[in-house]
């Protein structure tokens, strides 16, 4: 487990477009996904870590697991907050997120994502993170 006393957030902020609604001007539930990732982009830019960064530390991190909880619907033109915090780095970066009304604060759906390294040379998943992300954390939170 990460250490407690090292927090790591960032949050972004997101418009649901027109496209992203169903008939009934509700957000379609899989773009939820799409709105954790811009939350997790902006949390990977925070360490400097960020996609292509990890592409050139010769990683690849692919999601290998998704969990989310809806608990208020969003809409057309609503302005969303994506909080997104480092909850683990040790062996798998596991992200967690929460969306919320940019101007109640009132919570619509919270989850986590986690992702492994797996080497771009061998294609081989890597048991415990790379240098790299220790190196990167350690730039961070000794400010």
């Amino acid at each position: 487990m990460s250490d407690p006393r090292k927090v790591l957030t960032a949050s972004a902020a997101v418009e649901v477009p027109f496209h992203d609604v169903d008939a009934m001007n509700v957000c379609w539930h899989g773009h939820y996904l799409k709105y954790f990732e811009v939350g997790r982009a902006a949390l990977l830019r925070a360490f400097d870590y960020d996609y292509r960064e990890m592409q050139a530390s010769g990683y690849l991190w692919p999601v290998v697991e998704a969990h989310l909880k809806y608990v208020r619907p969003a809409v057309y033109g609503q302005r969303l907050e994506v909080r997104a915090q480092l909850l683990e780095y040790e062996n798998r970066l596991k992200i967690g997120y929460e969306i919320v009304d940019e101007a109640s604060g009132t919570r619509l759906t919270k989850g986590h994502t986690i992702q492994v390294a797996v080497s771009a040379a061998t294609q081989e998943l890597q048991f415990v993170s790379p240098p790299v992300v220790f190196e990167k954390l350690e730039r961070v939170w000794a400010g």
